[in-house]
């Protein structure tokens, strides 16, 4: 093996002392330090911001409402993601590996699976409370309530508990005795391309088209409004009201676009290449790096739906200080505190 800047590959076994271990490639090079460096550093973010989330939500009694009960269900996913799915995939990466055993191999995918398309639905579950709560103002207050958003999250990680079952049955991969494994240190889950086609039209087209449709409802409803607050203000002594409210009208655009765009960056290069082979397994180039692009998903859901919001930095600079150890802190006015 030629041992060059770039990397440096020598050969080894998993397990010196079984006979039918599988052989381990160590990688030493620059590169992959360097890779392992970033990837542990966006592993480690992906666990603090949405544990801070998490620990925000859950603590503080004025953040109990349904659009933050969302926003905990994408935390929770995310952080599954940053704090199981990430590790184990730079544990592979690093030196082609598995060592935690048989058990491990089968429920690591299945955590894969069900985190990723729970961050999935969580986001379109988001992406519907934002719509009613424009659209249909008025009512939002009825028609959304903590009970029923509380049912539509249990509802949705048991749909995606029923899919992940469903997928992994017809991919030989529901008992770890149906494990794809050729040799002892080895964790690799064959997906068919059947089931990758119907896994891009169930995890993506079809919530990324809801998505699409109910933010750019959102944008046009936000339009309208500033328009018909335009009118009202007209006059030179109400130049400045509108000047805000076009402000406004800019802002909630920019937002929705970088969050269409972040979904799209991180999603579609994974679909696209899978689609392209007959058959992705979880040791190919396409699931090793576009995978990856997927779960960074995981690390900027926090930024867009929570570390923007004033409540969130409040609150972590009372969790930052301890005040939270107070015995009065969960009902600590977040809205209105200075940050």
């Amino acid at each position: 093996m030629d041992n060059s800047v770039y990397e440096n590959l020598t050969v080894q076994y998993c397990f010196p002392d079984n006979n039918a271990s599988c052989r381990k490639e160590v990688r030493t090079g620059p590169v992959y330090i360097f890779l392992f460096i970033v990837l542990s550093c966006i592993s480690v973010c992906t666990v603090i911001l949405n544990l801070l989330v998490i620990i925000s939500i859950s603590h503080f009694k004025q953040l109990h409402t349904p659009t933050n009960l969302l926003i905990l269900s994408l935390a929770v996913a995310d952080l599954l993601v940053g704090l199981i799915i990430m590790p184990g995939n730079i544990m592979q990466l690093m030196d082609s590996c598995w060592y935690l055993g048989k058990l491990a191999c089968f429920i690591f995918p299945l955590v894969t699976s069900l985190s990723v398309l729970a961050s999935v639905f969580s986001l379109l579950f988001i992406a519907v409370d934002r719509y009613i709560a424009v659209c249909d103002p008025l009512l939002y207050p009825r028609k959304i309530t903590v009970c029923k958003i509380s049912l539509c999250i249990i509802l949705g990680w048991s749909t995606c508990v029923f899919y992940n079952i469903i997928f992994f049955y017809f991919n030989e991969h529901l008992t770890p005795a149906q494990l794809h494994i050729t040799c002892y240190g080895e964790c690799v889950v064959v997906i068919k391309h059947s089931w990758l086609i119907f896994d891009f039209l169930l995890s993506f087209v079809i919530p990324f088209s809801v998505i699409l449709v109910l933010y750019a409802l959102i944008f046009n409803v936000a339009r309208h409004q500033a328009k018909a607050f335009r009118a009202v203000t007209n006059g030179v002594s109400n130049t400045k009201e509108s000047k805000v409210s076009g402000s406004s009208e800019t802002k909630a655009a920019k937002k929705l676009s970088f969050v269409i765009l972040v979904y799209l960056i991180c999603w579609v290069p994974y679909y696209l290449s899978s689609l392209s082979v007959e058959n992705v397994t979880t040791s190919t180039m396409v699931w090793i790096v576009f995978g990856w692009l997927m779960f960074f998903n995981s690390s900027m859901n926090p930024i867009i739906y929570a570390i923007l919001y004033q409540w969130f930095r409040v609150s972590v600079k009372h969790i930052m200080t301890c005040r939270i150890f107070e015995s009065s802190s969960s009902w600590f006015n977040l809205i209105s505190d200075p940050v």
